[in-house]
């Protein structure tokens, strides 16, 4: 779901006596108009190798459907594959929304540091400061842990999505969780590790985060969400449901896959207060490569603070990824770096990236979780397709 990769793939595959609908199609791959285009010209065929990655998707890893929307300096364009709806077998829209799971992380990182760029937020300061007595019990504690090390991961708080239940939030999809809750959940176990002293990715430290925001503001989340991020750069598919289960404007079907043989579970329709400011933001492609073309390029922060953005941890993979403060930045395997997020909520996988020359990619497929690492792998392929 909200999880690094995948939070529910491997517990989810243990749920039984749900409905299903349907069942995994095979798709074709299809394009806008413009992208057929440049897909047919020798100086972008890299459009061709995307289009492939996203057949790959549709057919071999078998999500419903599949969509990448690319930009550089000059254009933007537009490749789906497969269908938005197993039943009707419409084709995914080219302007679909979509929930984005965790790149939710660098819009509430990106608000984090507007604040500590304004001297509102200390970023080194402990969580107790701004949530006085939140963070408490069974060792862990508030007072010795910061706000920088929740947002890079570093804190060693539980994650609460370690103790939901996928069954449960499945077999309830539209159950309120507040956010207080979902926080004393994880509290009552204990941290993983000292504050600082390793690095383990967490959905609590930023569920605490727009508890933060919320409280230094005096407004809602959503309300500075689209008073910093979403009006300064005209995003029109970009929102913050709290706890509205539809997702507004053209958007695909989401679904989960409970087994590796078991039929699709239409899982569209979901109170999203189970990601909160972790995971609960809808957008679309046009919107996700604006936003992070513009925060990389230094239009949503200033100079010290996406410099503190961009500084990195290695995350201990074996793919070269480091972690900054809701930013990770990953090799290019023609050389170089991108930097990006990825996000995982029921029904929905997604990954993005922006590179310092100006390229992005949003790629999308409405199926989450897979039944294996195949998808996760070939959005990622299709990223770095895209970028390079």
């Amino acid at each position: 779901m909200m999880k690094h990769k995948r939070a529910l793939g491997g517990a989810l595959t243990l749920a039984v006596a749900i409905g299903v609908v349907g069942g995994v199609l095979p798709a074709t791959a299809t394009a806008t108009p413009a992208a057929k285009t440049a897909a047919e010209s020798p100086s972008h065929a890299d459009d061709a190798r995307l289009r492939a990655l996203l057949h790959r998707l549709t057919t071999v890893d078998g999500a419903p459907g599949a969509l990448a929307e690319v930009r550089d300096r000059h254009r933007s364009r537009v490749l789906t594959s497969g269908v938005a709806d197993i039943e009707s077998r419409t084709p995914v829209h080219r302007d679909s929304r979509f929930r984005i799971g965790s790149m939710t992380k660098t819009f509430t990182a990106t608000m984090m540091l507007q604040l500590a760029g304004e001297g509102r937020v200390d970023l080194d300061a402990p969580v107790e400061r701004y949530l006085p007595g939140v963070v408490r019990g069974n060792g862990n504690d508030g007072r010795r842990i910061t706000i920088r090390q929740m947002l890079q991961h570093t804190s060693g708080l539980p994650d609460f999505l370690a103790y939901l239940k996928p069954q449960d939030v499945v077999q309830d999809p539209m159950a309120d969780r507040d956010p207080r809750d979902l926080v004393k959940l994880a509290l009552a176990h204990p941290p993983t590790f000292k504050p600082g002293t390793g690095w383990k990715y967490c959905n609590t430290g930023y569920l605490l985060a727009g508890m933060i925001i919320e409280k230094v503001t005096g407004r809602s989340y959503g309300e500075e969400l689209q008073r910093r991020i979403v009006e300064p750069l005209h995003l029109r598919g970009t929102s913050y449901p709290d706890d509205d289960p539809a997702i507004p404007g053209p958007h695909p079907r989401g679904y989960a896959q409970p087994g590796p043989d078991a039929p699709l579970l239409d899982i569209t329709a979901i109170n999203p207060t189970v990601g909160g400011t972790a995971g609960g933001i809808i957008s679309s492609g046009t919107d996700i490569n604006r936003f992070m073309s513009a925060l990389v390029g230094g239009r949503l922060l200033p100079p010290a603070q996406l410099k503190e953005m961009m500084t990195t941890r290695p995350t201990g993979g074996s793919d070269g990824r480091a972690y900054g403060l809701g930013l990770e930045s990953k090799p290019l395997p023609g050389g170089g770096v991108y930097w990006g997020h990825t996000g995982d909520f029921l029904g929905y996988e997604t990954a993005a990236g922006v590179t310092l020359d100006g390229k992005a990619a949003t790629v999308m497929v409405n199926l989450g979780p897979g039944s294996s690492d195949a998808q996760s792998d070939d959005i990622q392929a299709a990223v770095e397709t895209a970028l390079s």
